[in-house]
């Protein structure tokens, strides 16, 4: 027991380190997320998180955009916690059939204009939960998704190059109209 204890204060802390991405690219992401968010509606971009089945795996990404690394609230982004105050639903996981009507009501409850994402590769198809009896499919089958964005699950950056895109996409058909 004594060699154990001492072994443990002695060795280093098992620890990831900082993620990869460059400061200066993040932060310029950041801000054009901010401008076109404030130009498309004179406010910060608002999105309710829903978890319709999911390992967590997504969730965690999710988190760490909040986290003092990545600190997306900076860049005018707010996660909230009524669909009603939402802009944006991101949706993590395969739907399962307990949370179909969960994440239908949730959809009709967010007001419009309103833009759903699908997040991670379960979201798409159900990825290694599809064929399993308590899963209904992908977002798409239960809600109609504007964006997906792949991965398992996907890094912050990634997502936040997603709310990019999906606000360019926004704009462009704006001023088309």
């Amino acid at each position: 027991m004594r060699t154990l204890l001492l072994k443990s204060l002695f060795a280093a802390p098992v620890t990831i380190g900082a993620p990869d991405a460059d400061d200066a690219a993040l932060d310029e992401l950041g801000r054009a997320l901010a401008a076109r968010g404030r130009r498309l509606f004179g406010r910060s971009l608002t999105i309710r998180e829903i978890d319709a089945g999911s390992c967590n795996g997504c969730e965690l990404e999710i988190h760490a955009l909040s986290n003092a690394y990545y600190d997306v609230e900076r860049f005018g982004i707010r996660f909230v916690a009524s669909p009603r105050h939402a802009d944006v639903l991101l949706v993590t996981g395969p739907v399962t059939k307990n949370m179909r009507d969960a994440l239908e009501r949730t959809y009709h409850a967010t007001s419009d204009p309103k833009w759903v994402i699908a997040l991670g590769d379960c979201a798409r198809d159900g990825g290694c939960f599809a064929g399993s009896y308590a899963v209904v499919g992908g977002v798409s089958q239960i809600v109609p998704v504007d964006l997906h964005i792949p991965g398992c699950p996907p890094p912050p950056v990634t997502i936040l190059q997603g709310l990019l895109s999906l606000l360019d996409r926004t704009a462009k058909s704006a001023t088309s109209t």
